[in-house]
């Protein structure tokens, strides 16, 4: 229920905190004393249009906050869910709103930043405003369906409905794509079989890029490899016969230089050696050794060129399948990786379009069976509406008379609905309807019945519907226009009936209504530092006489006054 309001900036209202309880709510007071004021501040905190022009004169921005606790499994918070605003769960809701000069506003609930739209949806779930001129339930036919639902509790077979419906349009959906797919199939038949096939025989395999790329990086390696040994091997070999072999020259060398040094035969050899035989043996040790050297490195050169095999032919084949596979990939705009499920994909639309009309057949067999529950779920949902609008039209007009509209007649009205404007709410739809007078033929309620009489019908719908649906407060402004004595006594026995289940605020002229009520507000003007405010005070016991006693009597409340207030405070159902 609504616990809080508070207004600050609003027209007359500067600030204005009010709390609020369960039960019968009044606001009372002079007319144009502003009790439209704090209507209209109620609505922009439920998302109500806003203009700049209902900022109080000298302020900058007009805010209100509605404050509702609720029970833990209200209907709301599967909203709040769904919005991805649940952490506002655990405290009592928020609704705020802030309006500038310009007219821009903006919406909270909590502390989020919520849109207009958002507020609304869940502001909806909260609070209905009844007021003679705008009727937000009641005239709009839109919700005659959902009322008589709640009116004949038959929220398992709606929801029955409901899901069937779904069930129904799935396996439709189902069949409409196994169709497309299969006609898409039929056109391209002749494509997928060829592309299939050239598929199949490259046969590609998941991670095969990668393996092909790593086995032809290794092939090149070995190949590089084998290439620069067999290079180096070259050089040491000679090109061809005119040329000398690097040894051979080695020796020749050699041989050059031992003529100049001492045969070992010379009868000189205790000869001491000279400086250039000193350095010619230095020269040809050298030569030796480089001769062995390169003798060891030919041998290891051909050892490695013997034992660095590569398989031109592996490498040629792995080149071949790689790029043969990245040749396929583009053709198709896929990357080598798609292409087997690419394959797979193919081979299943194929199968699709050689099994197709057995599974379509399946499929056409599962919609009208689906059909077939639906239809029989929304009959049984007709037979249990038609029962309720029964028992409808009795409740209401059982409450008519004492509201004074003893003359009309309330009835509900079915139509059915074409084929193709089935849904999830069922076969038909259903529209409130009343006859003023008698004679009169029966029409839609904001068209045959007047704001005074539409604001009754919606009390006693109020009265007959109490305590099924996810409202919390339903607001009553002046549902007691024109009428006094025994119907104003019977507004206001109703008004407290419907606030035993849920919590009503109404404004009200009327001392019999305010006289039924467990609280009561006095909305006046005043002048405060020469300016006009419009302020609310909750009234004790005592003030509550003096003010039935003053809407009795009028500005001079006499002592007869006083006792017919108390009179009427001491009628409570």
């Amino acid at each position: 229920m609504l616990t809080q309001l508070s207004i600050r900036d609003i027209v007359l209202i500067e600030k204005l905190d009010l709390n609020f309880h369960d039960g019968l709510t009044v606001f009372t007071g002079e007319t144009g004393a502003g009790k439209s004021i704090l209507l209209d501040s109620l609505g922009l905190a439920l998302g109500e249009r806003a203009s700049g022009n209902i900022i109080r004169t000298g302020a900058e921005q007009s805010s209100v906050t509605a404050v509702f606790d609720l029970p833990p499994h209200h209907a709301v918070f599967q909203v709040l869910q769904e919005l991805d605003l649940s952490c506002l769960e655990e405290e009592p809701l928020v609704l705020r709103r802030l309006i500038t000069k310009d007219g821009r506003s903006r919406a909270y609930i909590g502390d989020q930043l919520v849109g207009i739209s958002v507020l609304r949806k869940i502001a909806a779930l909260l609070v209905e405003i009844q007021g003679q001129h705008e009727q937000m339930g009641l005239a709009d036919q839109r919700v005659h369906l959902d009322l008589l639902d709640a009116f004949g509790s038959l929220s398992h077979l709606t929801q029955r409905v409901n899901m069937d419906w779904k069930s129904w349009q799935q396996n439709l959906q189902t069949l409409a794509e196994a169709r497309k797919a299969i006609d898409q199939a039929a056109r391209e038949e002749n494509w997928l079989r060829q592309t299939i096939e050239e598929l199949s025989s490259l046969a590609p395999q998941e991670g095969e890029e990668e393996q092909l790329v790593a086995l032809r990086l290794q092939l090149q390696q070995e190949e590089r490899r084998r290439e620069a040994v067999t290079t180096a091997l070259a050089e040491l070999t000679p090109r061809d016969r005119k040329s000398a072999h690097p040894a051979h020259a080695l020796r020749s060398a050699s041989r050059a230089l031992a003529r100049l040094l001492p045969s070992p035969l010379s009868n000189n050899v205790t000869e001491e050696p000279t400086a250039h035989q000193v350095q010619a043996q230095e020269a040809l040790s050298c030569l030796e050794k480089a001769e062995e050297t390169l003798a060891e490195a030919e041998m290891l050169l051909s050892r490695l060129v013997a034992d660095t095999e590569v398989d031109n032919r592996l490498l040629e084949e792995t080149e071949e399948r790689l790029f043969s596979l990245r040749a396929e990939a583009r053709k198709h705009h896929l990357t080598l990786a798609e292409l087997p499920h690419f394959l797979t994909e193919l081979k299943d639309r194929l199968s699709k379009l050689e099994t197709g009309i057995e599974a379509i057949h399946h499929l056409e067999q599962a919609a009208k069976q689906a059909q077939s529950n639906y239809e029989a779920s929304s009959q049984e949902l007709s037979q249990g509406r038609r029962k309720a609008a029964k028992d409808l039209e009795k409740a209401i007009m059982s409450e008519l008379k004492p509201l004074k509209l003893e003359r009309a007649q309330f009835m509900v009205e079915f139509t059915s609905l074409p084929f193709e404007s089935w849904s999830q709410r069922g076969v038909e739809t259903v529209s409130f309807l009343i006859a003023a007078n008698p004679g009169q033929p029966a029409g839609p309620l904001g068209k045959v019945a007047s704001g005074g009489e539409l604001s009754r019908l919606m009390l006693a719908l109020k009265v007959v519907l109490a305590g099924r649906s996810s409202l919390t407060t339903l607001v009553f402004d002046e549902v007691d226009s024109g009428v006094g004595g025994a119907t104003a006594s019977a507004i206001g026995e109703r008004l407290y009936r419907v606030a035993q289940d849920v919590q009503v605020l109404a404004i009200t002229h009327s001392p019999q209504v305010a006289a039924q009520a467990a609280h009561q507000f006095r909305i006046e003007k005043k002048v405060l530092n020469q300016s006009t405010v419009t302020i609310a005070a909750p009234l004790s016991p005592t003030e509550r006489r003096e003010e039935i006693a003053r809407m009795l009597a009028g500005d001079i409340v006499t002592d007869a006054a006083r006792i017919a207030a108390d009179s009427l405070l001491g009628q409570k159902p």
